[in-house]
């Protein structure tokens, strides 16, 4: 993985813990971490729903999923015209709703990120002196031919960043709101 200057404090050990990848040579891998002032079981609450992404992912405009939401299902999303893509496939790898982790893996579409895999978790911390949430967001991808690694996870990382910044928005406003509830619910 890309050194993000991750390597202490308690995000290292959560890292340890679930963010594995197998990384190729043709691979690069990166993770990002992004601080929400808003509880986890609320920002769970929006990352649990692989069937809804476009609830806080900014450059998907539909989502069809199949089935339950178990490890297996797929989903296939429509991407926001703009970026070189307009469908993907996905399958669900991982949901723990106890640790608080999804890993999903594109399997299709008309994109260049082959053999994507993510890995997010969420992790309670205090904010400010209320419940906040870590979120720490990690992938892995073949660089495609004609671009380098550092190309390949600028590209990958913009849009993590991006998508956290949403899910930030999102959580937050819904916590000033004073929901707490779970998203389901709303």
């Amino acid at each position: 993985m890309n050194g993000n200057g991750y390597e202490g404090g308690p995000q290292a050990e959560y890292v340890r813990r679930h963010h594995k990848h197998e990384i190729a040579e043709n691979q690069c891998s990166s993770l990002l971490i992004k601080h929400i002032k808003a509880p986890v079981h609320l920002v769970w609450s929006l990352v649990r729903r692989f069937d809804q992404p476009q609830k806080y992912k900014p450059f998907i405009s539909r989502c069809l999923a199949e089935g339950n939401l178990e490890i297996g299902s797929l989903r296939e999303v429509d991407v926001k015209s703009g970026l070189p893509a307009t469908t993907s496939t996905e399958r669900l790898e991982l949901l723990d709703d106890n640790e608080h982790v999804l890993s999903m893996r594109i399997i299709g579409g008309d994109h260049r990120l082959k053999n994507y895999s993510s890995i997010i978790s969420l992790h309670p911390e205090i904010t400010d002196g209320r419940p906040g949430t870590m979120v720490i967001e990690s992938f892995v991808v073949d660089v495609p031919e004609g671009n380098t690694k550092d190309e390949t996870c600028y590209f990958v990382e913009a849009l993590i960043k991006c998508n956290l910044k949403s899910l930030c928005d999102v959580s937050e406003r819904l916590a000033v709101q004073g929901r707490t509830e779970s998203i389901d619910q709303i």
